[in-house]
């Protein structure tokens, strides 16, 4: 097994984990089997009980962990499922250690930082990196790990001795480190700044730790004399130093890094020269590039509560690229904060009320993500209503698919008092109550997480068609409340149909309107499974409905293959039908992800 270690000095805009992301591309590219893990340095044991303001969306995997929202990017990049013991935090580490210590592991020695927590840290690294994620038997070539952080935090101190340790145990042909650091501008002189790398790499090395390579965030490509001035002070030769400057879009990390040749770098630190295969990246340039030259817009209303910071939304935002890349559509997102919609806002803030609004009727879609907690309820209440009287094509996601079902019942069914036991405990009506198995005094871990089946119950529905007629589809999930089952038929007799439903029938997982045109609601969390080449489902419904093309995907020939693989034979390319082109869908085919036949 080979490692490859990415830290990080000050960074800026794009950071370790893109990096780390990319640098497993194009080890990917030239045929190695990759694998990843997180290290973050927080006390939390994971990251369920964080709040989306403060450290970004909590990305789930298919086994329930709730991590870092990195991981998202490894899963996206590499097309991989990772374990939730691919994100390792200091809370995990020292509950290991406390509960062995309890047991009597240690044999009444003094149980320290070093070496007992150094130990456990190089134990659950070789242990994690020996999991197969590729959906092939047997460990990967090399494991790519981002140490979370900044050099010289007092946290990440004993991961920092930990992995010096371990460096030299595993050899310098098996133990690769990549340092990520800001090469700053100053305005007012033009000139690039190296001290910030230079101090980076001093405190690195005084840690125990020497970088191989260093990847320099800039703005703009830096002249050979800065990589020589770098290469100077920072005992790093020149070829492996490469630039990491602003893109349009993300994709072309990896491209980025093959052109510096950061492979070559990489494979020859490592001694796999021999085992790498030609470099093949065609089809990942080929979607970086038609990313850029999309210019035809689709809209996208997003009605949330976290809409003053991306990253809480970052896996819905990634799922909208993707299926609109799939239709060939640049993707503009309006941020649409639920709380200005409401009455309220319209008193007490006009301007912000009429905004709101404004984006909301301008927009070709609109979609409600998941949340927690009744702030910015009625206003998404609101958007749904929109949505639905005004046949604007709507995807509702989680709590999305749960206001859907409160305003279908005030505004259709005439429940005034309609609600969920979440924002209302004594309401009279309660269409979304709280699940049985879950627990009203334990936060973290405590809910429905992770993936669990849906069966569609009619091979009619929109939803059931866009992930290819299969019997059932596998999607992850993070929930405390769910569709009371006792008024479903009330709903359906009114005209909602619940097109999907877990194996016991009794929890709704989908839902529709049949007479709109896109109104969906799910359960489930679909953006946590979607790909570049590869969309989700549901969001590639929602895309295509916004820019008029979904009735081309539902009536286009398809076929289910036994792996859950759906073929459109023609989609529509700036206005005209025409068939999909290999190099941006996976081998010529789009997969429908949550089928639970692939990544």
């Amino acid at each position: 097994m080979k490692y490859v270690l990415v830290t990080g000095g000050v960074v800026s805009g794009l950071g370790k984990g893109v990096t780390a992301s990319s640098i497993g591309v194009v080890l990917k590219a030239c045929g190695l089997r990759v694998t990843s893990i997180k290290i973050d340095p927080y006390l939390n044991t994971d990251a369920g009980t964080m709040s989306p303001f403060e450290h970004g969306e909590v990305f789930v995997l298919d086994d329930g962990g709730e991590v870092d929202l990195d991981l998202g990017n490894y899963e996206r990049f590499l097309d991989i499922k990772l374990t939730r013991d691919n994100n390792i935090t200091t809370g995990k580490i020292y509950q290991s250690v406390i509960q062995k210590e309890r047991r009597g592991d240690y044999l009444g020695k003094t149980v320290q930082v070093v070496p007992h927590i150094t130990d456990a840290i190089q134990e659950w690294i070789e242990r994690v990196a020996m999991i197969p994620v590729d959906g092939q038997e047997g460990p990967a070539d090399v494991c790519v790990i981002e140490l979370g952080g900044t050099i010289g935090d007092i946290e990440s101190m004993p991961f920092i001795e930990a992995l010096g340790q371990f460096s030299y145990r595993v050899g310098p042909g098996n133990f690769c480190l990549v340092h990520v650091s800001l090469v700053p501008v100053l305005k007012a002189v033009g000139e690039p700044k190296t001290k910030p790398t230079q101090h980076s790499v001093r405190g690195l090395r005084g840690l125990g730790l020497t970088p191989n390579i260093l990847a320099c965030r800039s703005e703009k490509p830096l002249d050979v004399n800065v990589k020589e001035k770098l290469s100077q002070f920072c005992h790093v030769p020149v070829a492996n130093i490469i630039t990491l400057h602003d893109v349009t879009n993300i994709w072309h990390i990896p491209l980025l890094l093959r052109e510096q040749k950061v492979h070559e770098a990489l494979l020859k630190l490592m001694n796999l020269q021999g085992c790498a295969k030609e470099h093949m990246l065609e089809e990942w340039m080929s979607r970086a590039k038609l990313c850029d030259t999309l210019h035809d817009p689709v809209r996208i209303a997003m009605v949330g509560k976290y809409t003053g910071f991306s990253d809480s939304y970052l896996s819905v935002l990634k799922a909208l690229l993707h299926a609109s890349v799939a239709c060939r559509k640049k993707l503009v997102v309006d941020w649409v904060s639920s709380s200005d919609l409401e009455e309220t806002t319209a008193k007490e803030v006009p301007e912000s009320y009429k905004a709101a609004w404004k984006l909301l009727k301008g927009a070709d879609g609109i979609l409600v993500p998941g949340g927690f907690g009744d702030r910015g309820v009625k206003g998404k209440i609101l958007a749904a209503k929109y949505a639905r009287e005004n046949k604007v094509p709507y995807l509702g996601i989680c709590l999305g698919m749960q206001i859907a079902v409160i305003e279908f019942a005030r505004s259709v069914m005439n429940l005034r008092e309609a609600n969920s036991i979440e924002f209302d405990p004594d309401t009279t009506t309660s269409v979304v109550i709280f699940m049985p198995e879950g627990s009203k005094t334990h936060m973290g871990g405590t809910m429905r997480v992770g993936v669990r089946r849906t069966y569609f119950v009619s091979g009619d529905s929109k939803s059931a068609k866009l992930y290819g007629n299969v019997r059932f589809v596998d999607e992850r999930h993070r929930h405390r409340y769910e569709v009371n089952p006792s008024v479903v038929p009330e709903f359906e007799r009114a005209g909602l149909a619940f097109v999907g439903k877990d194996e016991t029938g009794k929890r709704m997982e989908i839902i529709e309107l049949p007479s709109h045109p896109y109104f969906v609601g799910v359960q489930f969390h679909p953006e946590f499974k979607s790909r570049p080449g590869k969309p989700s489902a549901v969001f590639l419904g929602l895309i295509a409905a916004s820019c008029g093309q979904l009735d081309a995907w539902l009536q286009a020939s398809v076929h289910a293959s036994s792996n859950g693989i759906v073929t459109p034979k023609k989609i529509y390319h700036n206005g005209s039908l025409k068939k999909p082109s290999k190099s941006l869908l996976t081998n010529g085919k789009l997969h429908a992800n949550g089928t639970g036949m692939h990544a």
